[in-house]
This record gives C-alpha cells, sequence and structure tokens, in this order.
C-alpha cells in the first residue's frame, strides 16, 4: 500500500516539474561528477595498488553517471519541495559534492590513501546527513540516495583494503 502512495506521489510531483530547477541540480551534479572525473587517473600506481575485489574499470564510469544522475535528482526533490530549509540542503550538498571531489583528488592525485580514508568517511557522514534531514521532510530525496551510500561504502572498503596494503 505505502508502495502505491509512494508511485502515485512520484508521478504527480514529475507532472509539476519545475524544468529550470531540475536542469541547474543536473547541472550542478554532473559538473561535480566532471570535476571528479578530471581527477580520475588510472596509472600504474593505482593498478598496483587495486584489491582484488575491485570491479572492472570500464564498470565505475557507468555506476558512477547513474549515481549522479539520482543525487542530482535528490537535489531537486529536496530543493523544490522543503522551502524552509533550503539555505541548508545547498549547504548539505555542497558539502556532500566538495567531498566527493576531494577524494577523488587525494586518492588519485596526491596518492595519499590515509587521507582519502578520512574523506572517504566524512563523505559517508555527509550522505547519512543528507539522508536523515531529508527523510522527515522529502523523503524521495533519501530514498534517491541509498545506492550512493552504498557504493560510497565499498569504495571505502576498497580504500581501507588499499591503506592496508600500503601501510
Amino acid at each position: 500500500m505505502a508502495k502505491n502512495k509512494l508511485i502515485k506521489k512520484i508521478n504527480r510531483d514529475f507532472r509539476k516539474v519545475d524544468l529550470k530547477l531540475f536542469v541547474v541540480c543536473m547541472f550542478l551534479s554532473f559538473f561535480v561528477a566532471y570535476i571528479g572525473s578530471g581527477f580520475t587517473v588510472i596509472d600504474s600506481w593505482y593498478e598496483s595498488v587495486k584489491p582484488s575485489i575491485t570491479p572492472p574499470n570500464f564498470v565505475f564510469p557507468i555506476v558512477w553517471t547513474i549515481l549522479f544522475y539520482l543525487i542530482g535528482v535528490s537535489f531537486y526533490y529536496a530543493y523544490k519541495f522543503e522551502k524552509k530549509d533550503r539555505n541548508k540542503i545547498v549547504l548539505l550538498f555542497s558539502i556532500n559534492f566538495i567531498l566527493n571531489v576531494l577524494w577523488s583528488f587525494s586518492f588519485f592525485i596526491l596518492h595519499n590513501v590515509f587521507f582519502a580514508f578520512f574523506v572517504i568517511i566524512l563523505l559517508i557522514l555527509s550522505i547519512i546527513s543528507l539522508m536523515y534531514f531529508n527523510w522527515r521532510k522529502v523523503r524521495i530525496a533519501s530514498y534517491l540516495l541509498i545506492p550512493y551510500l552504498i557504493w560510497v561504502c565499498f569504495a571505502g572498503i576498497l580504500n581501507l583494503l588499499i591503506l592496508i596494503k600500503v601501510s
């Protein structure tokens, strides 16, 4: 029953899409993806430290494209339907975006696995904060971030395994 209500709400909400806001949210999300991908360098260092459970390299851009789309939609829902706390929504997503890019930079450019692990823990906490904040107000915005949280937790495990390997 609750699932049907959610589907009806999504259908009703998408009929009232604020196209300008949707495009802005998507642009911001994919701009972050673009910056982060610029720091993602698959070089001999990475190949030498990556754990055996790491998915093939071609999987990452596919997964991240889907995730950044979901992040953008989550941002759209959170911003559109929570008028009272919009500044906090922008702040929480901004912190998340900065941490996302900072992880790519610290891991792939600096090769600082310890700092990258610290950043990924903060990134996980940032995603949880976004989900918690939106849960009471715009629940769909929280649901859309679940795959992101799962993937970043997996990335955190990979980062930890690399940290153990290089230590």
